[in-house]
């Protein structure tokens, strides 16, 4: 009995330090974004929730929300948004790897990993068209006119009449290919080190 409890707190131990090394790992990522082609200049790609996907299926789906958390509440400190961005980028983060992690736990390998990835990838898109649109443009509209913004759309393409075009037609499959490039990227490396993440 006493082994069985020494056992499930070591188990529990491992799992939040595991937790946290990959919110920490996912903070520094965030910071390492770059500009993609065919995106206005302050759309930024970054693989922020690629430790939080692998999080969400090595130690299940609240280790990835935590991940996303985490990570969120470091950039707090050199947010540009008034702390808008990062909520959104919580929320959208964990709309990924929440879904990921709750159907690979039901449906073990790789068909349960690239199912949950899937829905968790357009489960994020779709909601970043509305978190966009209602929260986070409303708030950058105090540093910089809708026009502005829109010009650099139309900048791209001149067929942008208004933001819901403008975040259907790019921000929405800008935020898919996100999440799906960190799906390709866990499907390379996760055999190799979840036996570290798990303690195996």
């Amino acid at each position: 009995m006493t082994n069985t409890v020494y056992s499930s707190r070591t188990r529990k131990t491992r799992k939040m330090v595991m937790t946290a090394m990959l919110a920490a790992v996912s903070s520094v990522l965030m910071f390492f974004s770059f500009n993609v082609p065919l995106m206005p200049g302050f759309i930024k790609m970054d693989f922020s929730e690629l430790p939080a996907l692998i999080a969400s299926f090595a130690l299940g789906p609240v280790s990835g929300v935590a991940v996303c958390l985490v990570k969120n509440l470091v950039n707090l400190f050199f947010t540009t948004t008034g702390g808008v961005g990062e909520l959104s980028n919580f929320l959208l983060g964990s709309l990924f790897v929440a879904p990921a992690g709750i159907v690979y736990r039901k449906i073990k390998g790789r068909k349960g990993a690239l199912v949950g990835s899937l829905i968790g990838a357009a489960a994020m898109a779709v909601c970043s068209v509305f978190s966009n649109y209602y929260v986070v443009y409303p708030i950058y509209t105090a540093f910089m006119p809708m026009e502005a913004i829109l010009g650099m759309y139309r900048a791209i393409n001149p067929h942008v009449e208004n933001l819901w075009q403008a975040l259907l037609w790019f921000n929405m499959p800008f935020t898919f290919l996100k999440g799906m490039c960190s799906v390709a990227i866990t499907f390379c490396i996760y055999k190799k080190i979840s036996p570290i993440i798990k303690g195996q």
